[in-house]
């Protein structure tokens, strides 16, 4: 059964940091492209970034550029999110996303087959 699970949320401070982790069962998330995505109230789901297994830079939106970053530990079967220097308006539920290959669009939802079930990251002081 293919199954991602996301991990890692919580409530953190303006200025902080955290590491979501997106632990893959049922395939090899090597041989996939992995986005991560984030929803917060009200909105529609927005690409955060993506890695793909033949690219060496993952893709990022402009408004993370320089304070998130995605990596695999493949021995793990687990891509990771880390986000640095956060700030409220990346309060929101993160979801990972896996599809085989490459992400037609990296930021289209629409883009990816399987889905994990989201953490919640709140950034307040």
């Amino acid at each position: 059964q293919v199954q991602l699970v996301e991990s890692g949320g919580g409530l953190v401070q303006p200025g902080g940091s955290l590491r979501l982790s997106c632990a893959a069962s049922g395939f090899n998330l090597d041989y996939y492209a992995i986005g991560w995505f984030r929803q917060a109230p009200g909105k529609e789901r927005q690409g955060v970034g993506c890695i793909t297994h033949s690219v060496d830079n993952p893709y990022y939106r402009d408004s993370v550029k320089g304070r998130f970053t995605i990596f695999r530990e493949s021995a793990k079967n687990t891509v990771y999110l880390q986000m640095n220097s956060l700030t409220p308006e990346d309060t929101a539920v993160y979801y990972c996303a896996a599809t085989f290959g490459f992400a037609r669009n990296k930021e289209d939802p629409q883009s990816y087959n399987y889905w994990g079930q989201g953490t919640q990251v709140t950034v307040s002081s």
